[in-house]
């Protein structure tokens, strides 16, 4: 497993104010994994998600666009906020979908989508989600020949995607996940 520090001399953008805290009594995850339309909609069918959306973390430009995270100079990747019920469904649960969507041993690729918005990253919400993607990640990478090369880092500020962007797959007749190619 390799922890990766933001890369990009600025640093990750600062936290926006929140617009509320999600549904009550929910917890928030936040994952990288290629393209976000396939990762949102695959943690959308697991019983217990109560809200998603798609957007750009882990970069150092505020607010960017579809077409600025594309030209690869903000830093950001395509990730997805998701907010479960932790009486339906645990972190640990949502770690295990993360691991089975996607190829964690491929750098900044999924399938045919390269490019370091593609990476692979959980961005964690405090020290028990870390400790938690930490213990998964090395769980996971001994069924895997390949290194894991995940990035685990603290959540940074949390930009949603446009709005043709949330719920691709569902508003054009796809809403299962998108076959990763391995």
């Amino acid at each position: 497993m390799f922890k990766f520090r933001n890369r990009d001399d600025a640093g990750p953008a600062p936290a926006p104010p929140l617009a509320g805290h999600g549904p009550d009594g929910a917890e928030r995850a936040t994952f990288a994994a290629g393209c976000f339309w396939g990762v949102e909609a695959a943690f959308r069918q697991i019983h217990g998600i109560l809200q998603t959306a798609v957007g750009y973390t882990g970069g150092h430009v505020p607010n960017p666009t579809y077409e600025q995270v594309c030209r690869h100079g903000t830093g950001h990747a395509e990730a997805v906020e998701v907010w479960f019920d932790p009486a339906q469904v645990s972190y640990g649960q949502l770690l295990e979908t993360f691991w089975r969507i996607h190829n964690p041993a491929t750098r900044n690729r999924q399938g045919w989508n390269i490019g370091r918005q593609y990476r692979s990253a959980i961005f964690c919400q405090g020290a028990d989600q870390t400790d938690l993607a930490i213990a998964s990640c090395d769980a996971q990478q001994q069924s895997l020949r390949r290194k894991i090369v995940t990035q685990i880092t603290p959540a940074a500020a949390f930009y949603p995607a446009e709005e043709y962007h949330q719920r691709y797959l569902e508003k054009h007749g796809h809403p299962s996940r998108a076959v990763t190619i391995r």
